[in-house]
């Protein structure tokens, strides 16, 4: 915001009607002036005003401004007739100006269809020399602007020119924007915000990324960016000669590009770090322990990888976890740790673990994660029971436990049933049963048996109602009527044969006398 710029943008209106009605500009200096002690309280608001009011703007700063939003939006974009006084009384939509020593500069500038009256870059757009004139920008930011019929890329020269001011730099949706991100991106020595989403940039991650020690949002998903994380992402939070963290990185989004390689050790340094997304990338290898570093991380996303090596025991000292996410790596492997969910207790809401290669059993100390909202088991090669504790999750909204080995009977109570309805899916599990006792028809799980189905049929008995040898007979020694032969089927020294009763009991007799 502009120290003294509220009073001079509210009060061009003022101006543009006092000249219609033929007021004095000494008036109108006065009002603008009184409207500002008014906003802000302080005996010093009127010379304030009035000094925003008359300050000046630099010809060349002007001209660059001019010629810089010119060479986006076409060259039928007449600045100075529109604009004459684009830090006044004149503002145009998505510029702001600050004051520096008297003067008004540009220190915002953000194209792209945001609003209605939004500057929108032409189909021809282009980057000018211009551009890096603008001594004190600080924001600049472009959405919409390049579509995939004007491939450009970004300068790779001329940011050198904005290092000491460029805090925030933004390309959003840029389907044309093609090649490389320039390594020359790394003097940008005041930037904390570099985000590149959804534009067609390729290549590697430029290491000298690494030199920005004010970065604290680093987001460049939606890409085709290839090649390694490089390492000195981490590295550049090496803050050893520092007393504060105020300028850690909090947020690394490389999500949705072709990264390849392992995760670097190294980012284990970002100690700061709230918020980590690698999905959707070819990374292999297992997770570094050095993670265990990350205290602060609450949102740990991992998905639709190549990663092996198991799920990482440090994960549950991650005490300020809230999502987990690790899905769609089939050959991280390992089995779900017995214990020690407590310490995720009060802020893990979500724990996406399906397709991982998970086996062995799931633990009962699970039912600990207390503010669980979401749990994902299924497409895992998990064995034995479903642990019953698990219907005491108090904030579980979906629970996902299909396409496993899992056996026994589902212990759950009704009303679990009746809460989660299709957001509880436990289908795919062969050996897998539910009581009916504890569920109507209505909200039985879907794909699931009911409990008698998984037992044997009725076994043959003899005169005193006893099993054959005094234990529970094979399936195949059963003997079952068939209302169809007017018969039954049986089993004799191991061969079945269909027996027609009537008129034939000589026959059949006969046949005995010889089998024995």
């Amino acid at each position: 915001m502009r120290p003294a710029g509220g009073c001079c943008r509210r009060g061009g209106g003022l101006l543009v009607l006092g000249l219609a009605l033929s007021l004095s500009a000494a008036l109108l200096l006065r009002g603008c002036a009184g409207q500002q002690a008014e906003d802000d309280g302080s005996a010093d608001a009127p010379a304030a005003a009035a000094a925003a009011a008359t300050a000046p703007m630099e010809e060349k700063e002007r001209r660059a401004l001019y010629a810089a939003i010119e060479s986006f939006v076409g060259k039928g974009w007449n600045g100075s007739g529109l604009y004459p006084d684009p830090c006044g009384w004149s503002p145009i939509q998505g510029v702001s100006c600050d004051l520096f020593n008297g003067l008004w500069y540009p220190t915002v500038m953000s194209i792209g269809p945001v609003l209605d009256n939004s500057l929108q870059c032409a189909p021809d757009a282009k980057f000018s020399p211009q551009l890096f004139d603008l001594r004190r920008l600080r924001t600049l930011s472009f959405y919409s602007c390049f579509p995939a019929s004007n491939p450009t890329a970004i300068p790779t020269a001329g940011w050198e020119k904005l290092s000491g001011t460029l805090e925030t730099l933004e390309f959003r949706t840029n389907p044309g924007l093609t090649g490389g991100i320039p390594p020359s991106l790394g003097r940008l020595a005041s930037l904390q915000s570099l985000v590149l989403v959804e534009n067609n940039l390729t290549g590697p991650v430029p290491a000298e990324l690494g030199a920005l020690s004010r970065l604290r949002r680093l987001v460049l998903s939606g890409n085709g960016l290839s090649g390694p994380i490089p390492a000195t992402l981490g590295n550049n939070n090496d803050r050893r000669h520092r007393h504060a963290h105020d300028d850690e990185l909090l947020i690394v989004d490389l999500s949705r590009n072709s990264l390849t390689g392992s995760l670097p050790s190294s980012l284990g340094g970002l100690t700061g770090l709230l918020k980590m997304d690698l999905s959707n990338n070819l990374l292999q290898g297992s997770i570094p322990p050095e993670l265990a570093g990350l205290k602060s991380l609450t949102l740990l996303d991992l998905r639709n990888n190549s990663l092996t090596g198991g799920l990482p025991q440090f994960v549950q000292c991650m005490a300020s976890l809230q999502d987990l996410l690790l899905s769609n790596n089939p050959q991280l492997g390992g089995a779900l740790p017995q214990s020690g969910w407590e310490t995720l207790a009060a802020n893990l809401a979500t724990l996406d673990l399906s397709n991982v290669g998970l086996v062995g059993a799931i633990p009962a100390s699970m039912a600990k994660l207390t503010g669980l909202r979401f749990l994902a088991l299924d497409h895992n090669r998990l064995t034995g029971a479903v642990p019953a504790e698990l219907d005491q999750l108090p904030s579980i909204g979906a629970l996902y436990l299909n396409g496993n080995n899992l056996t026994g009977p589902l212990q759950f109570s009704p009303g679990f049933y009746q809460r989660m309805g299709r957001r509880f899916a436990s289908w795919d599990n062969p050996g897998l049963c539910y009581n009916i006792a504890a569920v109507d028809a209505a909200h039985a799980p879907s794909g699931v048996v009911v409990c008698k189905d998984l037992q044997e049929p009725s076994v043959a008995r003899d005169g005193d109602g006893e099993e054959e040898g005094g234990r529970k007979p094979e399936a195949s020694s059963s003997l079952v009527a068939s209302s169809s032969s007017g018969g039954f089927v049986g089993s004799v020294g191991g061969h079945w044969y269909l027996v027609v009763v009537q008129g034939m009991a000589a026959a059949v007799l006969g046949l005995l006398s010889q089998l024995l």
